[in-house]
């Protein structure tokens, strides 16, 4: 463990003193039933108290052992005190004053960091917003601004947001998109590199892609690609060696714009600064959120400063856009990450994790294809032998940890994904466990 997490290192297994959800959950969340639309989900009805570290504490003082992260936002670990200490600071001084009126240093040297860190040499801009949806839309309008051309490519099984434009770029209707249209224009799917069920090559899957893009789209009305270099809701899915740089060659050549998507999968997750290192992409456009400032709202837009300057002044920024606070958050996240020790921390991690679940598959066939990098690794759930997707089971995993104290999450087109997106906080005798009752949760489904 290492000074860069924030983890209480005595209890390695969770503690339960009630049943999953205890009392004091349900009567909270009878009276969420009233008071909350339906819309907005609940994968789990425990309402947390406190949380410190890879750690989640309810209502009922049942402590959970949390793999989700918020949806892989508390990269560092919940209450992390270097951030907790840098927004309280903050606080003390400015709270808000909106930059686009009048601006602060930090946020001016916060732009000034991600263009050190994000992939390539060349010049960059960055500027900043409240979420990754906002990100992603106001990258296709810069894209658009920048190249005259009004299509966008999102690939086939992403995920990008909720609000108008974002729905229309994700795979999946239900539940994003059901009922909600019409949706946004001039947003096409292509193919992704998806190596368990093409068995395509990076160039033969690329090659794949560029047709779609060539004869379905056409160049001269392609404004952008925007692409997850791993992608998250999705199932984890990684693509195969030389994907991603051959479509951003293609990009490149062609006047399109390349945006990586590193919502999730950026900021130390899987164990670079960006994603887009594993495979040797340098992208036109890199979006951070989630992790960037470790629990507080805060997403950033980096890319080319050509690119970034097509806007007219005036025409990027929003009222919360890169409050002071949660900058204050991110330059302590990315303090962080500058000593290395969390990239080190994201490897064990995955070491862990792959290690446990493949054990487990010797026992369990069905779990079927393991895959990730960092603290970012999934494990699909198919027909043995086969890649047919064995639906509902991941739903009956997560149940069975949820009741042993364990938060897992569920993802992939086919809800048949089990997603570990832990903090850098959380212990290999932590991982253990929780490989454990997985093998448990298998067990039981096997006898019934």
């Amino acid at each position: 463990m290492t000074a860069t997490v924030n983890a209480p290192v005595s209890l390695q297994r969770p503690e339960l003193v009630t049943e999953i959800p205890g009392p004091k959950s349900r009567a909270i969340h009878a009276r969420r039933e009233q008071a909350v639309p339906r819309g907005v989900g609940c994968a789990l009805p425990v309402y947390i108290e406190y949380a410190d570290g890879a750690w989640l504490t309810d209502v009922d003082g049942n402590r959970l052992l949390d793999l989700g992260s918020g949806i892989g936002v508390t990269t560092l670990g919940h209450t992390h005190p270097a951030v907790v200490a840098a927004a309280k600071a903050q606080l003390d001084r400015v709270s808000h004053t909106l930059f686009t009126v009048t601006p602060y240093e930090n946020y001016v040297r916060l732009a000034e960091r991600l263009a050190e860190h994000t992939p390539g040499d060349h010049a960059k801009k960055s500027f900043f917003v409240n979420s990754g949806a906002e990100a992603v839309e106001n990258a296709v309008k810069i894209s658009r601004a920048f190249t005259g051309r009004r299509v966008v490519a999102a690939l086939d099984h992403a995920f990008h947001g909720r609000t108008n434009l974002t729905m229309a770029m994700n795979h999946r209707a239900a539940p994003y998109g059901t009922g909600f249209g019409p949706f946004a224009p001039d947003v096409q799917r292509v193919p992704n590199s998806s190596p368990l069920r093409d068995g395509l090559t990076g160039a033969e899957a690329a090659a794949r892609t560029i047709e779609y893009l060539e004869q379905r789209i056409g160049v001269a009305d392609l404004a952008a690609v925007i692409a997850e270099p791993i992608q998250g809701e999705g199932g984890f899915i990684v693509p195969a060696e030389g994907y991603l740089p051959a479509l951003q060659e293609w990009a490149t050549a062609n006047g399109v714009v390349f945006i990586a998507d590193e919502i999730q999968a950026g900021l130390g997750r899987t164990g670079t600064w960006f994603s887009s290192e594993l495979f040797g992409l340098v992208p036109d456009v890199v979006l951070t959120a989630k992790g960037i400032a470790d629990g507080l709202p805060l997403a950033g837009i980096t890319g080319r400063a050509d690119i970034m300057d097509a806007a007219l002044p005036g025409g990027l920024g929003g009222t919360f856009s890169g409050n002071p606070v949660s900058i204050a958050a991110a330059h302590a996240v990315l303090d962080l990450l500058e000593t290395g020790e969390p990239f080190a921390e994201a490897a064990r991690v995955e070491r862990a994790l792959v290690d446990g679940l493949r054990e487990l598959a010797h026992t369990y066939p069905e779990i079927g294809d393991i895959r990730g990098h960092g603290a970012m690794v999934a494990f699909e759930l198919l027909q043995p032998g086969t890649t047919t997707p064995l639906a509902g089971l991941a739903g009956e995993i997560a149940a069975h940890a949820a009741e042993q104290g364990v938060l897992l999450l569920t993802a992939g087109s086919y809800g048949n994904v089990i997603r570990f997106l832990p903090s850098l906080a959380v212990t290999t005798e932590q991982i253990e466990y929780a490989v454990e009752v997985i093998g448990d949760a298998l067990a039981r489904t096997r006898a019934q």
